[in-house]
């Protein structure tokens, strides 16, 4: 794939919960997501557009109960967010504009102190064995290697 855009045909296809969090800004419930204990090596795609978010290898446990990463790999936006009596960092795709979720300055101080904390209904997870097949080859280098 190299052509990203928000397709109104895949946003026809989302479950409720997708939707809700994607178009309608929402937040799926801590611990609940699909891909919070995912493990495998692959990355991350906006559910929507299909562009490549974030990378297996950037993935960690931050107990926060979303799943989280260090940093993303391309096609990600920041935006201010002042709703819900909070000030926080809106993260947006940059091509489908899907709400994704927060990113916020407690990450590992190690890999650059940022937690980019992700809905897992905002995301499609594409595994190592499948990315070339897919299209995202270019991004193979992004993540662990499997051996």
């Amino acid at each position: 794939m190299s052509q990203y855009r928000k397709d109104p045909d895949v946003i026809q296809t989302l479950t409720d919960e997708q939707f809700w969090v994607t178009q309608e800004n929402g937040t799926e419930r801590p611990g609940t997501g699909k891909l919070l204990k995912n493990k495998e090596p692959g990355i991350y795609v906006d559910v929507v557009s299909g562009e490549p978010l974030f990378a297996s290898s950037d993935k960690y446990e931050s107990g926060c109960g979303w799943p989280s990463f260090t940093k993303p790999i391309d096609n990600v936006t920041e935006h201010h967010d002042s709703t819900h009596g909070m000030v926080r960092v809106e993260v947006r795709s940059k091509h489908g504009d899907s709400h994704l979720g927060h990113v916020f300055p407690d990450g590992p101080a190690d890999r650059g102190g940022l937690r980019y904390c992700i809905n897992s209904a905002s995301l499609r997870f594409v595994h190592r064995d499948d990315m070339e097949a897919e299209g995202y080859a270019a991004y193979l280098n992004q993540v662990e290697d499997i051996s």
